[in-house]
């Protein structure tokens, strides 16, 4: 597992050493920066599920101005806190242990905002359409923020919910990506 692109491009990072994580594969986070587009000119980025914290390394090395990166798993947390010592980059992130329930929540307290998302919950207990309404809820998202949804093959998620419209979806074998736009006062 690598560091695809960007700044960092090239640097190994270490996979979460626990069999309640899932890798996203470098193939899989190349397309999803890909369909993206494929290098930023700042914002925040948020990883609510970031198991190694590949993903938010991967979009500050293509030029988000910061990265969250939340896992409820100590083993998860001490894996990402490794990675971002690799790139020499520690204020960059924000590295918080926690449900994604109560970290939305704290966020919202705090008037947080978030330009880009990605939502790669552990497969059996998908409840993706719940978080993209908690996001909205919540007023996590600026406007045009993008949401981007990893699922397996078999997760039907709806092409619009109040707030967002599938912009793109992709197929790769066993995954799916979804990328939703956000845009306030959409009603569908």
């Amino acid at each position: 597992m690598r560091i695809v692109s960007g700044k960092y491009g090239g640097i190994r990072l270490n996979p979460v050493k626990s069999d309640k994580t899932r890798p996203t594969t470098d193939k899989v986070k190349e397309s999803l920066f890909s369909m993206t587009g494929p290098y930023y000119h700042g914002g925040v980025f948020l990883d609510l599920f970031a198991g190694s914290g590949a993903v938010g390394i991967e979009a500050v090395s293509r030029g988000m101005d910061k990265a969250v990166l939340v896992d409820r798993q100590y083993q998860a947390i001490k894996t990402i806190k490794e990675n971002i010592e690799k790139i020499h980059a520690q204020d960059q992130f924000d590295v918080i242990k926690g449900s994604a329930e109560a970290v939305l929540k704290d966020f919202s307290a705090q008037n947080e905002k978030f330009d880009m998302v990605f939502l790669d919950p552990p497969y059996k207990l998908q409840q993706i359409v719940a978080t993209l309404a908690s996001l909205r809820d919540l007023d996590l998202l600026n406007e045009q923020a993008i949401v981007v949804c990893e699922t397996d093959n078999h997760t039907e998620l709806p092409e619009t919910m109040t707030g967002f419209k599938a912009i793109k979806q992709k197929n790769y074998g066993l995954t799916n990506l979804t990328i939703y736009d956000f845009q306030m006062g959409n009603d569908e």
